[in-house]
């Protein structure tokens, strides 16, 4: 009895030290604002119904086909309640005289399932026998559409699920007439996806919060001349693993934690943190399996007998940080990203700063890179894209930066003060209180 109260003994204290959240888990209770039952099958449905129908009047489109399967499926799966999909299915969205119609051509193994998502107005059971390119392009054919949007696209990777040998198909079913009137669905899929509900943008504050809040706490964990970056990125792996959460994108570079030379999208390195480092944290989380957040915080680790940061780095953190409030003053809807980012270059240049590779900004919801409008285009000696043209909408969320570049020793180092936003009626909003001074860590 006594050696098995010693092995357990034993087993529970291995355990907390090999747990940094041991303690965590065995105190108070987290406070997890995303437990209980996920909002998005509401917040789909509410999409689909709303902001669908709207989309498709803006991308002037009369029909919609989405062919969903099993372990190559389209992007936009999830979005229409096909993420599920065994056998081939067809999701076909159609408006005409202003009646909007979902009707699902489905394998018939996934029909009780698909029916009891009460999300679209018709599911159609297809058997083994039956085609369903025929059946679904008949159907397509009988709503008499001048225009048919299909999910290929070259410039939205969202928007180009259709695979060579599903188009080809598709096409031998419509024949050449209907055939022409097919088009892409890029227009369509970025006026849908770019604007967010107003319940998804709360969803998305309660995560950039804690997104914000556990960089700053990542930082206080810092022991200059021991803790490393990729120590940094554990205490941060570990938050999220603990929370339940997911990444934000790739786990191998959720957080990028860089105390040297630019790393761009990188993972963290056993590079020991040093007084005099200017350290980025770029971090995102995903809740719910749906909504990511897109937040970098900045610290400077002080030197011996250094109550603040040297002049040139604060002013560095100044000017990029005017930078990104420049950005945030002349953000409303109509205004072009393309606008926004040259703005920020202008006073960059004025202010001495290295030109930077990177856009302003970008979407940022579904994924971290989002469809929507770019916040660049504004560097000289390049075509501004097709994106960074579009104007910015209500609903719209952005992630995005104020930018300071410099030659440090290695390469350069840049202050890239990165937020998130959501355009309002009249200007945008924060989505947490922004980073106002530069995180000072003591040695």
């Amino acid at each position: 009895m006594k050696t098995t109260l010693l092995i357990l003994i034993s087993l529970i204290l291995t355990f907390s030290c090999q747990n940094p959240n041991f303690e965590e888990k065995q105190g108070e209770k987290i406070d997890n604002p995303f437990t209980g039952k996920n909002p998005w099958p509401e917040i789909r449905k509410k999409r689909i119904n709303h902001l669908l129908p709207e989309a498709m009047e803006r991308a002037e489109v009369d029909a919609w086909m989405v062919i969903c399967r099993e372990n190559n499926n389209d992007p936009m799966a999830l979005h229409i309640g096909g993420e599920n999909a065994g056998g081939t299915s067809f999701y076909v969205f159609s408006k005409s005289n202003d009646k909007f119609q979902s009707t699902v051509f489905s394998s018939f193994g996934e029909v009780t399932a698909l029916r009891e998502l009460e999300l679209h107005d018709s599911i159609i059971s297809v058997s083994r026998e039956q085609d369903v390119f025929q059946l679904a392009t008949e159907y397509v054919k009988s709503l008499k559409p001048e225009k048919i949007a299909i999910n290929v696209s070259t410039a939205n990777s969202t928007a180009d699920g259709l695979s060579h040998s599903q188009y080809k198909k598709l096409a031998q079913s419509f024949g050449d007439d209907f055939e022409r009137k097919l088009v892409s669905s890029e227009e369509l899929v970025y006026e849908w996806l770019s604007i967010k509900l107003p319940e998804e943008v709360e969803i998305m504050r309660k995560a950039s919060e804690i997104t914000a809040q556990w960089e700053v706490e990542a930082y206080e964990m810092i022991i200059p001349g021991k803790t490393t970056d990729a120590e940094v990125a554990k205490f941060l792996n570990d938050k999220i693993k603990t929370y339940g959460y997911e990444d934000g994108w790739n786990p191998e570079q959720n957080p990028n934690v860089n105390s040297g030379s630019d790393r761009g999208h990188s993972h963290a390195t056993d590079k020991v943190i040093m007084p005099g480092d200017v350290i980025q944290t770029d971090f995102g989380i995903k809740v719910y399996g749906i909504w990511v957040t897109d937040i970098q915080r900045f610290a400077y680790v002080l030197k011996e007998g250094e109550e603040k940061a040297p002049e040139e780095i604060q002013r560095y953190w100044d000017v990029a940080k005017r930078g990104h409030r420049l950005v945030f003053e002349n953000m409303k809807p109509g205004v072009s990203g393309f606008e926004l980012d040259k703005a920020q270059r202008e006073w960059m240049k004025e202010n001495g700063s290295l030109p930077v590779p990177w856009s302003t900004g970008h979407p940022v919801g579904y994924v971290a890179h989002d469809v929507g409008p770019s916040l660049g285009g504004g560097k000289e000696g390049i075509t501004p894209s097709k994106a960074s043209l579009k104007p910015l909408k209500e609903g719209m969320v952005f992630a995005y930066d104020g930018f300071y570049a410099w030659e440090i020793e290695g390469g350069e180092k840049t202050i890239s003060v990165e937020e998130m936003v959501v355009v309002t009626e009249d200007g945008a909003e924060y989505l947490t209180e922004p980073q106002e001074e530069l995180i000072l860590i003591k040695k």
